[in-house]
């Protein structure tokens, strides 16, 4: 274990049963959700060093690691890192519908002894900050230092300060968008179709049969397509070029023969043994919906008492470029709401979020310090 650093372990907890269902948004009920989460640090005495970490679409609650064990986001969360688990009581769960041991789709439905499949009800981002909540009070935790979230993390963050702004003093968002863009839907509706039209997707029906495989080779695809869209040009020239594979002459054929197939391909392959194909179709569409702003009164809870924004993008990034940003920015300081922006610079696209960019970790490092000493001014 390396000097300083505080481990963590999973652990789980029912936050709803029949007793207590959860009531989604569209109104369907769940009665049962169980939520894998880790925490790192101590919670102090008066509760305000609390800090939530939101994962993006195919993270989990294993936001810190060790060298044997990384977690998804080492470059801000650890001992010394801009979420300081040194400092801070650090809080971060796999989202509902998840795979990493949080109630999903393939989990199995206390109503009928199956697993829902597409018989799980479909979900929005407010119904994962609802969970969240639920969470935090499990905790004791009253009112967090900050919640900090990148991607679709950063979008949970948003819906939780417009939500709840009573509960979240600081909201860090990151390379998000609070409405998707053409583009961006046709993209998650590519690989939606990727999985639900492989063969062994079986109409969602794959998991009654104990020998089946499931749509690898859907699932594998859609991740492939989506690593495309999370590095940009640059970083990809830069990585790969036309370089080919082996080092040796092209062998023209169809398959592997340039190293950027090379790396698809990988991607694609590993995917399949940490995420579930049913996850990456709901949580997918639940991103397509996300529009919080369109709602009547969305802002009337945060201008009453408002969350302090920090709102972050990087000028490589074409998944959810700039323009995303300063539109969450922009409506955020119409309304009021106290906000920084920052765009940074980075050659790695949409990705920048969880690599070593120092600007970017320097920002939100700043933000997170500001935030501590305000509370223990107060």
């Amino acid at each position: 274990m390396a000097p300083g650093r505080i481990e963590s372990t999973t652990k789980t907890v029912v936050l709803f049963d029949a007793a207590r269902p959860l009531v989604l948004e569209s109104g369907e009920r769940l009665e049962h959700v169980e939520v894998a989460f880790e925490t790192w640090g101590e919670l102090n005495a008066d509760a305000s060093n609390a800090v939530f970490v939101c994962h993006a679409l195919t993270g989990d609650a294993h936001a810190s690691g060790s060298e044997v064990d990384p977690g998804w986001w080492d470059t801000m969360v650890g001992p010394g890192k801009p979420v300081d688990t040194e400092r801070f009581f650090v809080i971060c769960p796999n989202l509902l519908g998840g795979c990493r041991g949080t109630t999903g789709p393939s989990s199995i439905d206390p109503g009928t002894g199956s697993a829902y499949g597409l018989n799980f009800p479909l979900l929005s981002i407010r119904d994962f900050v609802t969970v969240h909540r639920a969470l935090l009070a499990h905790l004791g935790v009253k009112r967090l230092l900050a919640g900090v979230g990148g991607s679709l993390g950063g979008m949970q963050v948003l819906q939780w300060a417009l939500d709840a702004p009573e509960e979240i003093a600081h909201a860090v968002v990151v390379a998000a968008s609070s409405r998707l863009s053409a583009q961006n839907i046709a993209f998650s509706a590519v690989a939606r179709s990727a999985i639900m039209g492989d063969p062994e997707f079986k109409d969602g029906l794959f998991l009654d049969s104990p020998d089946a495989e499931g749509p690898r080779t859907g699932l594998a695809i859609a991740r492939m397509m989506a690593h495309i869209t999370y590095l940009s040009e640059q970083a990809m020239a830069e990585k790969f070029g036309r370089r080919i594979q082996d080092g040796a002459e092209p062998r023209r054929r169809f398959g592997v023969d340039f190293a950027v197939e090379s790396y698809l391909e990988h991607q694609g392959s590993t995917f399949l043994d940490r995420f579930d194909p049913f996850s990456y179709l709901y949580l997918t569409r639940a991103l397509d919906y996300f529009d919080p702003f369109a709602e009547q009164g969305a802002l009337i809870r945060v201008i009453a008492q408002p969350t302090r924004f920090l709102v972050v993008a990087f000028d490589s990034d074409w998944r959810f470029s700039t323009s995303h940003s300063r539109r969450i920015a922009h409506t955020l300081e119409r309304a009021g709401v106290p906000t920084s922006f920052r765009e940074i610079s980075s050659p790695h696209g949409h990705d920048s979020f969880l690599l070593e960019v120092p600007d970017y970790l320097d920002t939100v490092r700043a933000f997170l310090d500001h935030a501590s000493e305000a509370a223990h001014a107060s």
